[in-house]
């Protein structure tokens, strides 16, 4: 399938790194855009370190060299009429995001398609706010992204019949499974994914087990490949409470953060990025 030949990601951090690296390794030109000079040189050296694993890892990726002759690091905007797709990856703030996009949409040729990585706001709400919603959708990319296997295509009231198709195509490109949902809040994965991980936190706050056995009973019982807690870890416990937050606004009570997150995003206890959140990574 058809990837397109130059795509533009905003935002390198982890998300935005591992999309604009996925992208890289399928054979598309690559920009990715950061706010200041310091923030394109920690973006530069995260895609060579994860450029470095994916080769590794990867039997069919191309040379490293390849990979990364792919990859441009700028904090120059106006690189964005460059590109056929233009993927938001910025922190999970709606006004942030609403900011971007029409950075975004006032600099990029009226053929450009946007998407935004958003693992729960409404893509719709988002839509709202840009002169073209046809051509904007959600793509919700799953972390670490280069090992993932599934891609959220988020379809919002406005967004146009042949982006989906043509979103259908790039995710399959990128040799992952494409699951299109209607928008809604916590789309599926970030709904199913919240719901479980905070009934988990409710477990160990309660004293029904440890974390270690809450999560081995997801992963031996129902084959997880990791269970709730830890993989909250890797998501990053203050983007868990900011998605259940949301949720909680939309969809109600049922979805209102246990204690012991907030404690633990309090304590600056995030996960593995911090170095310890439900399990120690120091």
């Amino acid at each position: 399938m058809a990837l397109p030949n130059h795509i533009a990601v905003v935002g390198g951090g982890r998300m935005g790194a591992g999309i604009a690296l996925s992208f890289a390794v399928g054979g598309s030109q690559v920009t990715v855009l950061e706010r200041d000079a310091a923030s394109v040189d920690a973006a530069r050296a995260r895609l060579d370190d994860i450029a470095q694993k994916a080769v590794a890892k990867d039997p069919a990726a191309p040379a490293l060299d390849v990979i990364l002759g792919r990859l441009v690091v700028s904090e120059d905007y106006g690189l964005l009429g460059e590109a056929d797709l233009v993927i938001e990856a910025v922190p999970e703030d709606f006004e942030l995001k609403v900011n971007t996009l029409r950075a975004i949409e006032e600099r990029v040729t009226e053929t450009t398609a946007i998407a935004t990585n958003t693992s729960s706001l409404s893509v719709t709400k988002l839509a709202a706010e840009l002169s073209h919603p046809s051509r904007f959708l959600g793509l919700h990319f799953f972390n670490p992204v280069p090992a993932s296997t599934l891609i959220e295509v988020v379809v919002g009231e406005q967004t146009g019949v042949g982006l989906v198709a043509a979103a259908r195509e790039w995710t399959e490109g990128l040799r992952k499974t494409p699951v299109v949902v209607h928008d809604a809040p916590g789309f599926a994965s970030s709904r199913l994914g919240v719901a479980l991980a905070l009934e988990a936190m409710r477990m160990l706050e309660e004293g029904v087990a440890s974390a270690e056995d809450i999560d081995a009973a997801m992963v031996l019982g129902y084959r997880h490949a990791t269970g709730p807690l830890k993989t909250t870890d890797l998501v990053g416990l203050d983007v868990r409470l900011g998605i259940a937050e949301y949720l909680a606004s939309t969809l109600g009570e049922r979805f209102a953060p246990p204690q012991i997150l907030r404690d633990k995003v309090a304590a600056g206890e995030l996960g593995r990025k911090s170095g310890a959140g439900f399990f120690d990574y120091s």
